[in-house]
């Protein structure tokens, strides 16, 4: 069975950083881009970041861009998302998922399975 489990969230101060990770199970990354996504309550689904696993290729939103750094470890099964300089327009729940990285954009309607996700808050 295909899961994705998220974790590391939390509640940080504005200008804090975390380090959210994605753990796969039922199949092996290196095949197949796995993306991080965020919603805020009443707001849609935003792609956030993005990494083709088989060779280590990024993408990034515009609003992580210079702050936030996707990375993976095949030999862990896990993707990772560090998250610094964070703002308070950062809180969400944070979520991973299977899918092409080049439609990052779009929402994740191509993207799953969907985890639980894990809850971001940034706040003084």
């Amino acid at each position: 069975q295909v899961q994705l489990v998220e974790s590391g969230g939390g509640l940080v101060q504005p200008g804090g950083s975390l380090r959210l990770s994605c753990a796969a199970s039922g199949f092996r990354l290196g095949y197949f881009g796995i993306g991080w996504f965020r919603q805020a309550p009443g707001k849609e689904r935003d792609g956030v970041s993005c990494i083709i696993t088989q060779n280590g290729a990024t993408y990034y939103a515009d609003s992580a861009k210079g702050r936030f750094t996707i990375s993976r470890d095949n030999a862990k099964n896990t993707v990772y998302l560090q998250m610094n300089s964070l703002k308070p327009e950062d809180t969400a729940v944070y979520y991973c998922a299977v899918g092409p990285c080049n439609q990052l954009t779009e929402g994740g309607r191509v993207f799953g399975p969907w985890g639980q996700g894990t809850q971001v808050t940034v706040s003084s």
